[in-house]
C-alpha cells in the first residue's frame, strides 16, 4: 500500500525527494573514510560579465529549514525501492536521531543584493557530520536552483543599468524605478516560477503585474509592498465594446480611473492603432485627457517594436505637444508610452536610441516585459554549476576537480575555497593559499558569510537592504555593448 501525500505542496517540501534519482545512490559511491564533502557553486561565464546574486534565502527558508522526520524516511524509502533506486535509511535515520532531523550541514554565501564578477565563488557547502558526507552533493539539485532568481535579477538589474544611461543623457533618472515593469506571470512554468523570479526583478525595479512576487517578499524578505501597478486595459475589456465602440472603450477608462495625478494605461492596437492614435487620443479625447489632470499611457502592443513606439510618440506629440528638459530634449505633455511587446535587453536599446535620435526624452517610455523577464532564461545563459572541490578522506584533505579534454571550459576549482572583496573587486582564493594573509593585510575581506548551519537560517535579511546593495553596485558601471553610446 503507498502512502498518500495529499498535495503537491507537501511533495515539494520533502527535501529528501528533492533531488535527482541518481543522487540517492552516491552515498555508497565516495571513497571508504570519506568524512567531509565541499562543493561551491558559481557562475562560469555566459551573457554577461556579472551577476546579482539573490534567491537563496527564499530557497533556505522554504526547502531547508524544515526538519527530516521518520515519516518523510518511510515515504522516501518506499519511493526509492519502487523507482529502483537505493536509497540510505542508515544515513537519514542518523540525521532524524543524531541531529532532530536538522541537516548538518554549513552554507556560506555573498551577501544578496551584491553584484560579484563571473568566475567567482558565489556559495560553498560542506557537511559538518562526518556520518553525512554524502549530504553535500545530495542537496545540489534544490540548492542549484538558485541559477533562476540570479539570472533574472541580473538581467533585470542590467536592463536597469541600460535605462539608466539612456536617462542621464535624455531625461530624468529619478523615474527608472518603474521604467520596466514585470507582466511574466502568466508567461511562466508556475506560480513559483513567477514569485521567485518576480522577487528577482523588484530588487531592481517597483512596477510589476506579479502578485505573487510581492507577497512572495512579504513572506521571505520582510516587505510589505515591494511592487506597485495601476488601472490598465486589456483587449477583452476593449474589444468587448465592438469596434465601433472603440472610442467609448476609451473613454471609459477615462471616466473610471483619470483623476488628477492618477496614471493609468490603454492597449490602443485592437483594430487601427495610428487610427487610435491620431485621431481617437490625438483628437476627440485630447480635451478629456488634459482636463483630467492624469497620466494616460498608451500601450501599442504590435508591430515592430522600435519604428511602433517611435510613431506612437511622434503621432501624440503632433497631438498634444511637448515641453523640453534641461537636457534639450522632448518631453510630451500628458501623455506617455509603454510598450509590452517584444522586449528585450536589444529591444530597449533599440527603441530608446531611436527615440533620442528623434529628439525625444526616455521619460516617454516605459516597458513592460512577460516571458523575456521570466521564462525565457536557463541555467546555461550564466553557466551555472554546483562541483565538488575539496574532500576529506581519513582526516586529510584531497583536492577534487573536473578537467575534460573535450571542453576545457568545463574545468572546475580545487581545494576548499573563500571569496575576498576589497573596494568592489573580488578574489576566489584557496582557504590554504600562501597570498591570504598578504592580502589580508591590505584590506581584502571575507565576501562569504556563514548564512545556514545545522539547519537554522543564520541570516535573515530584508528586501529593502538588498535593494540597496543593488544600487550600490551601480555605481560607475557602464553596462558596454547595451550602452547608450555604442
Amino acid at each position: 500500500m503507498t502512502t498518500p501525500l495529499s498535495s503537491l505542496s507537501d511533495l515539494s517540501r520533502l527535501l529528501i525527494l528533492n533531488t535527482d534519482s541518481y543522487k540517492t545512490s552516491h552515498y555508497l559511491q565516495y571513497p571508504p573514510g570519506t568524512q567531509t564533502v565541499f562543493s561551491y557553486i558559481e557562475s562560469r561565464g555566459g551573457q554577461h560579465d556579472r551577476t546579482l546574486f539573490f534567491g537563496l534565502q527564499y530557497l533556505l527558508k522554504e526547502y531547508f529549514a524544515r526538519p527530516v522526520t521518520q515519516a518523510d524516511i518511510e515515504l522516501a524509502e518506499e519511493v526509492c525501492t519502487l523507482h529502483g533506486v537505493p536509497f540510505n535509511r542508515v544515513g537519514w535515520t542518523h540525521i532524524v536521531q543524531a541531529h532532530g532531523g536538522r541537516l548538518p550541514i554549513r552554507i556560506r554565501a555573498v551577501a544578496e543584493g551584491r553584484v560579484v564578477p563571473t568566475h567567482q565563488v558565489l556559495v560553498t557547502v560542506e557537511n559538518l557530520d562526518p556520518a553525512c558526507a554524502w549530504l553535500t552533493s545530495f542537496l545540489e539539485t534544490a540548492l542549484l536552483r538558485v541559477w533562476y532568481p540570479i539570472t533574472v535579477g541580473t538581467n533585470s538589474w542590467m536592463t536597469r543599468q541600460l535605462i539608466r544611461q539612456f536617462l542621464e543623457e535624455t531625461g530624468d533618472p529619478a523615474g527608472l524605478d518603474f521604467k520596466l515593469h514585470d507582466f511574466g506571470a502568466r508567461g511562466v512554468s508556475s506560480l513559483e516560477s513567477a514569485m521567485i523570479g518576480g522577487m528577482a526583478h523588484l530588487v531592481n525595479f517597483k512596477g510589476t503585474d506579479t502578485l505573487s512576487a510581492v507577497l512572495g517578499a512579504r513572506t521571505y524578505y520582510q516587505e510589505p509592498m515591494a511592487g506597485f501597478s495601476i488601472p490598465a486595459a486589456e483587449h477583452s475589456t476593449i474589444t468587448s465594446w465592438g469596434k465601433e465602440g472603440e472610442l467609448e472603450a476609451y473613454r471609459n477608462m477615462l471616466r473610471q480611473y483619470a483623476k488628477p495625478g492618477a496614471l493609468l494605461a490603454v492597449v490602443s492596437d485592437s483594430y487601427d492603432l495610428g487610427h487610435a492614435v491620431r485621431e481617437l487620443w490625438g483628437k476627440a479625447l485630447k480635451a478629456e485627457v488634459l482636463a483630467s489632470g492624469a497620466m494616460v499611457v498608451v500601450r501599442p502592443d504590435s508591430g515592430d517594436p522600435t519604428e511602433v513606439v517611435l510613431r506612437t510618440v511622434q503621432q501624440l506629440d503632433a497631438a498634444y505637444g511637448h515641453s523640453l528638459n534641461g537636457k534639450g530634449y522632448k518631453v510630451l505633455a500628458g501623455v506617455r508610452v509603454i510598450q509590452g511587446d517584444g522586449i528585450t535587453i536589444r529591444s530597449i536599446r533599440a527603441i530608446l536610441a531611436a527615440l533620442q535620435a528623434h529628439g525625444y526624452s526616455a521619460d516617454n517610455v516605459a516597458f513592460g516585459q512577460g516571458g523575456a523577464l521570466l521564462q525565457t532564461v536557463n541555467r546555461d545563459d550564466l553557466r551555472f554549476a554546483m562541483k565538488c572541490s575539496a574532500a576529506q578522506v581519513d582526516g586529510q584533505w584531497r583536492d577534487v576537480f573536473k578537467d575534460p579534454v573535450t571542453d576545457p571550459g568545463k574545468r572546475s576549482k580545487a581545494g576548499r575555497l573563500c571569496l575576498l572583496e576589497k573596494d568592489g573587486a573580488f578574489r576566489t582564493l584557496r582557504e590554504d593559499s600562501p597570498e591570504l594573509p598578504a592580502l589580508r593585510a591590505e584590506g581584502w575581506t571575507d565576501a562569504l558569510r556563514t548564512v545556514f548551519e545545522h539547519g537554522q537560517l543564520v541570516v535573515d535579511e530584508p528586501l529593502s537592504l538588498i535593494r540597496e546593495r543593488a544600487l550600490a553596485a551601480a555605481q560607475g558601471y557602464k553596462p558596454g555593448y547595451f550602452s547608450a553610446t555604442a
